[in-house]
């Protein structure tokens, strides 16, 4: 089925993103089954643990208000398409792994980024700038028309994925003199120092 998030907040969100894209189609995806599933936007205390850097992350942050400066987006560099939303007010919440079963075979998606890395380096014609376009439209097309349950495996979980974050003191660092969360700080010759300035003196880093 198609998505079901209103179009005007599809272009929002793809206004906040700058552009729209294959991985930001899957952002929008996954945040129409984290509303689908925990209601994640009228949750009280909603989560969304992501495993990737990827571009959907803006559509995460933009629709189900899960964000990095809230500290309820969680960022853990795994390199995997998977996103853990939860809810800590229920003990509820789900984990999904991007699979798409609409995905090209491996020749096609190679074809594809080289095709990309060229247009990327402007070193593509006008021809393969329309090809490359032209593929990534029906690659979103085919995100935003496909079921759910076509584009990610879902694992329910009852545990939250990380604690709540906590509010910590601060300690003035003894080398830049600026102040650093405490749960940063790294002890080096006896002296106080944030991980730059650390990284300045130990060379095993």
């Amino acid at each position: 089925m198609e998505c079901t998030i209103d179009q005007n907040l599809i272009d929002k969100t793809i206004e906040f993103h700058g552009h729209s894209c294959p991985g930001l189609a899957i952002g929008i995806r996954l945040s129409e089954l984290a509303m689908e599933r925990l209601d994640i936007t009228n949750c009280a205390s909603p989560l969304c643990v992501a495993e990737t850097d990827m571009c959907g992350l803006d559509a995460v942050q933009f629709i189900t208000d899960c964000t990095y400066g809230k500290g309820n987006l969680v960022h853990k560099d795994y390199g995997k398409s998977a996103f853990t939303f939860f809810d800590r007010t229920r003990d509820k919440g789900f984990r999904a792994v991007f699979i798409k079963k609409l995905q090209k075979s491996d020749q096609e998606r190679e074809q594809m980024l080289t095709l990309m890395e060229k247009v990327m380096k402007g070193e593509a014609s006008q021809e393969e700038n329309q090809r490359f376009q032209d593929q990534r439209a029906q690659s979103i097309q085919s995100i935003m028309d496909a079921d759910l349950d076509e584009l990610f495996t879902v694992e329910e979980i009852a545990k939250a994925p990380v604690r709540p974050a906590k509010i910590l003191a601060s300690i003035e660092c003894q080398a830049c003199n600026e102040m650093v969360m405490e749960s940063r700080i790294r002890r080096f010759a006896g002296k106080n120092l944030c991980i730059p300035c650390f990284m300045e003196h130990e060379q095993k880093i």
